[in-house]
């Protein structure tokens, strides 16, 4: 495992000895693609690195030696185009299996990728253009994107390359390329956040943050020389980062991509798993839900024995179900796009369902109150990472060319994350949500996140989001607004037997007050609940037709 070159310890008896003793080495002018690709390739050229599979049954094995010699072609293509160190660059690559010799080549380059999704349209792209100040895009056409990117890019400078000429430049330019020197504290890489709250911010890590993911990967994910690991993540996110690259490749693991160009199923997943012997796997609660009311019995997946999940709070009922179909106990993570993995249910404790565990080393973790206080535990409190003995590594350095946003996430010695979190008396944490996500009743903060997921024990209902909504009394009442199983009907008694479901199993005060029925979700198109868009379209008409407002 190449991990363990840049650890000071590599065995760890129990998760006391882990936290206070793992940590990581750090080289001068470290460079992922120069020093984890090209060595692994030059001692191990056969080891394997990537196995890509499209929809359409197509599938490409590339060994380290491989990505290597391909990263280095099409390193000096970009070069012959004339971008450069501290260029940015757009891509939007979808999980084309180009995007990871395109992450290398930039990385020997020096060149600045911004890792997109194709999903955005040309006034989204715009925004990024300019934010950015992007020197060029590449991209893969899906039918869709290009057309939006010509539209955003009109007049201007901003180069294009297609997929297809990154490819044709892998066999017609030459495979070696002189090293380019960086240093630790140069930008890497770009990724814009999901923007839930805000218009989205750019959040910059440099050439030390794929030593971070050494926690992610062989700590969290529990990844060893041999594994194949399957993340469900786009490359235009940072998930992709912390599952389908950096660590995994640390931790000698090969990294299956699945390229979907449509709607996935939980069958296309349970295929795939199947037919690669997948060892591994890691996805958010939303495709865990669609997982277990599949059928995966008629598959062979022996030899998946490791999955976790990260991206929202995993609700209990999701955990045991999963459970009772595969015998494996899902592992939860938390962090964003500004971080590593920084807690995690690690491989010394036993998984409390719905806890994201405790946190990873190296990350000195405080909750903390609105004035800056430590919280005591059971009580609710700003996750904050202390700053005190420097910045873990993996943490970003600031939101690119935006100092107050910067200043705002770091102040008083701490990283603001700006999530909310209790930790019980056995150290395990436990997310509540965003701080505008937590509803104030009468004198009592609600997680909706605990909302929900007694909502989702209840057999009428398959996804939920709860909200606060205006209450001249309580100041704000709990809404739930929810997406009914087959068969099951919004009526009044639903209404009632779904209240009581609350009421019976959780503190009176939490139940949903509100109910209201529908056909989806608002989703952000990184697949998160927009709670925020919801109190947005229901502060703007009544709660009359919404549900039945219970006065009890």
């Amino acid at each position: 495992m190449f991990a363990t070159r840049f650890l000071s310890k590599t065995h760890f008896e129990d998760y006391k000895d882990y936290i206070e003793n793992a940590r990581p080495i750090v080289p001068e002018h470290f460079n992922f693609a120069y020093d984890v690709v090209d060595e692994i390739a030059r001692e191990t050229p056969e080891k394997p690195a990537i196995i890509w599979v499209d929809d359409s049954g197509n599938c490409k094995r590339f060994s380290f030696s491989d990505l290597s010699r391909m990263s280095n072609a099409v390193a000096n293509y970009l070069t012959s185009r004339g971008l450069k160190r501290g260029d940015t660059v757009l891509l939007f690559l979808r999980r084309r299996w180009e995007y990871w010799v395109l992450m290398m080549a930039m990385h020997k380059t020096g060149v600045i990728p911004i890792p997109s999704t194709n999903q955005l349209k040309a006034e989204d792209i715009k925004y990024r253009i300019d934010t950015a100040d992007a020197r060029a895009i590449i991209a893969f056409d899906d039918g869709h994107v290009v057309t939006e990117i010509k539209n955003a890019i009109g007049d201007s400078n901003v180069l294009f390359i297609t997929n297809d000429e990154v490819a044709d430049s892998i066999n017609t330019m030459p495979d070696t390329f002189e090293r380019v020197p960086n240093e630790n504290s140069d930008t890497m890489v770009i990724y814009f956040t999901s923007g839930t709250t805000d218009m989205p911010k750019m959040v910059a890590h440099n050439y030390t943050y794929p030593l971070g993911h050494i926690n992610t990967a062989v700590f969290w994910q529990r990844l060893r020389d041999g594994d194949i690991h399957f993340t469900l993540s786009e490359s235009g996110w940072a998930k992709c980062s912390w599952g389908k690259m950096y660590g995994q490749w640390l931790a000698g693991a090969t990294v299956f991509i699945f390229d979907v160009a449509g709607i996935f199923t939980a069958h296309d997943l349970w295929h795939a798993m199947s037919e690669y012997g997948v060892t591994s796997f890691c996805a958010p609660p939303t495709v865990y839900k669609m997982l277990i009311h599949a059928d995966a019995s008629k598959y062979d997946l022996t030899k998946l024995v490791k999955a976790d999940v990260a991206g929202e709070a995993l609700n209990p009922e999701v955990y045991e179900r999963f459970l009772a179909m595969t015998g494996i106990k899902l592992h939860e993570g938390f962090g964003q796009t500004e971080t590593c993995v920084q807690l995690f249910t690690n491989e010394w404790i036993e998984p409390k369902p719905g806890s994201m565990g405790m946190p990873a080393a190296g990350w000195d973790i405080k909750l903390l109150d609105e004035d800056g206080r430590p919280v005591a535990d059971g009580r609710v409190g700003e996750i904050c990472i202390s700053l005190e003995n420097g910045r873990p590594v993996g943490l970003f350095q600031g939101y690119h060319k935006n100092e107050k946003l910067t200043n705002l996430a770091f102040r008083d010695g701490y990283y603001h994350t700006g999530d909310v979190a209790y930790r019980d008396a056995d150290g395990y944490f436990w997310f509540v949500g965003r701080n505008d996500d937590l509803i104030k009743s009468s004198g009592y903060r609600i997680s909706p996140f605990e909302v929900e997921s007694v909502l989702l024990e209840h057999p009428a209902v398959r996804e939920v989001a709860v909200t606060g909504i205006p209450d001249p009394s309580r100041g704000m009442a709990v809404k739930a607004t929810i997406v009914l199983n087959k068969y099951f009907q919004g009526t009044d008694v639903l209404i009632r037997q779904l209240q009581d479901h609350v009421r019976n199993r959780t503190a009176a005060y939490k139940y949903p007050r509100v109910i209201e029925f529908v056909d989806s979700l608002p989703m952000t198109i990184s697949g998160k609940i927009r709670r925020a868009l919801i109190r947005t379209l229901d502060s703007a008409k009544s709660a009359i037709g919404l549900g039945k407002e219970d006065e009890k």
